[in-house]
């Protein structure tokens, strides 16, 4: 097992935390039995085939014991259970349950003293029926997977990640459960301890040296999971040239700020926290280098535009700090926010802007180049609510340059492939696990439709996202007065 000699107060901490949230969850529901044993039947209505991109019309699908029984043509006759739960679904568009590629679970929250139990049900009010964590303490993650796989009509289905795996000293050294680690021989032991966790995803984080990043990559494949990275001192060349499988964040400290600092003559300017100098030039050689080799080697990329759009804007678009979305977590959460912002100088704010719409074309640019994108949030980052930011995440994507169909792609097919569980979820069709969102409007007239949901599906377990919003207003003005 892996050494954390050194992490002795993290272990305390992470005992405390691991048992206040075994607690809380064990005051809570019991499991409910459900409504994954009733057959449902979903008849004469268009479907999403997030393979191809298209809509497909006059479809309908049978779900039994939560999966995808069958998918036909509407004009078909078909045998169906009997005793089934029948959904008329004409004006109605299905997508694939949505996946939100970059969350944490605990992070950010005990900031604010509070956790994600009371939002959970939020991801699925708004058709999140997975979420991948991308680096938090392991065993909470693990106490909050369970909770939400003994109730799919609250929450989604949750992805475990590792710790931040770090140089020393770590980039966020406050953070209790950063992994340091700067011997590649120590690796081998730390990928097998997460591995017996149940982690899917391993994170390499800013101040990680190539041989340890090299290593990670190694150990990680040969589990069969699959390493992301948000990159520094192991720059995103060498990582796609290492075979990562993906790399989080399009920002000034991650993609953009490894292009920038190579291209053009530029500065941090310390007292607003934002790059100052020439606008990134996307035409030069370093900048096609690392498109070409994201591309050759098949590395995904996760944006997370909608945080750095909260991050660089929050003090001064009232549309954000005020946006009314925000009510839904806990007030404990929303004082911690503003924290963020208080570096930022008002005089900047135009810079602040040419600096965010620099995200949004290189963002473009991966996708016209034909990098695969993933939709991640980096909830619950400053007014990045759980669940409603990822409808602002596609919204942001369709403004880079993405197409309403390939903006689905990004958090349905595509995320599911990064996770390796693309024969069991990010599609329609027979077999795959009933995750499903229904919508009173088709998301390829507009992509603001995603967010006109009518029920959700979840391992065949129906919810009313209504009822799940009124659930957590009332959850955590209870616990939260």
């Amino acid at each position: 097992m892996w050494n954390r000699e050194r992490d002795t107060v993290f272990t305390r901490k992470n005992s405390i935390l691991s048992f206040a949230l075994l607690t809380i969850l064990g005051a809570a529901l019991p499991v409910a039995a459900s409504e994954q044993s009733t057959p449902i039947v979903i008849r004469n209505v268009t479907i999403f085939d997030s393979v191809q991109g298209t809509m497909l019309p006059d479809r309908t699908i049978v779900i039994v014991d939560g999966s995808i029984q069958a998918v036909v043509s509407s004009h078909q006759r078909i045998k169906t259970p009997r005793r089934a739960r029948a959904i008329d679904g004409r004006g109605k568009y299905v997508i694939p349950g949505l996946i939100d590629s970059h969350s944490h679970l605990v992070f950010v929250y005990n900031f604010g003293h509070t956790t994600s139990y009371d939002v959970l049900p939020l991801f699925l009010a708004n058709g999140v029926t997975s979420v991948r964590d991308v680096g938090d303490d392991v065993m909470a993650e693990k106490i909050l997977a369970r909770y939400s796989d003994d109730h799919p009509e609250l929450c989604p289905r949750i992805f475990l990640a590792s710790q931040l795996i770090e140089g020393d000293p770590p980039f966020h050294q406050y953070i209790g459960w950063n992994a340091v680690m700067t011997d590649p021989a120590k690796v081998p032991a730390y990928v097998d301890d997460m591995a017996a966790w149940g982690v899917t995803t391993l994170k390499i984080y800013a101040r990680t040296g190539r041989a340890v990043g090299r290593k990670v990559i190694e150990e990680g494949h040969r589990h069969g999971m699959v390493v992301t990275g948000h990159l520094g001192a192991y720059t995103p060349l060498e990582a796609a040239e290492d075979g990562i499988d993906s790399i989080e964040h399009i920002s000034a400290g991650s993609i953009y700020g490894y292009l920038a600092a190579r291209t053009t003559p530029r500065s941090i300017d310390t007292a607003s926290a934002i790059t100052t100098g020439p606008e990134l030039d996307l035409t030069s050689p370093v900048v096609q280098e690392l498109v070409g080799a994201l591309v050759k080697n098949k590395v995904m990329v996760d944006p997370t535009l909608v945080v750095f759009r909260n991050m660089l804007l929050l003090p001064d678009l009232p549309g954000v700090a005020e946006n009314p979305e925000n009510s839904y977590v806990p007030a404990s959460l929303r004082t911690f926010w503003p924290t963020y912002a208080t570096s930022f100088k008002p005089e900047t704010l135009e810079q602040r802007k040419k600096e965010f719409r620099s995200y949004q074309d290189l963002t473009g640019l991966l996708f016209r180049s034909g990098v695969k994108l993933l939709a991640g949030t980096d909830e619950p980052e400053p007014s990045v609510v759980p669940g409603f930011s990822l409808h602002e995440e596609l919204e942001l994507l369709v403004e880079s340059g993405l197409t309403p169909s390939a903006a689905l792609q990004t958090a349905t097919i595509n995320p599911a492939r990064i996770l390796k569980k693309d024969k069991e979820m990010g599609s329609i069709e027979q077999g795959k696990r009933a995750d499903l969102v229904i919508l009173n409007a088709s998301p390829l007239a507009d992509i603001r439709n995603s967010r006109r949901i009518y029920r959700v599906i979840r391992a065949g377990t129906i919810s009313d996202p209504d009822v799940l919003l009124k659930m957590v207003r009332e959850r955590i003005t209870s616990q939260h007065p």
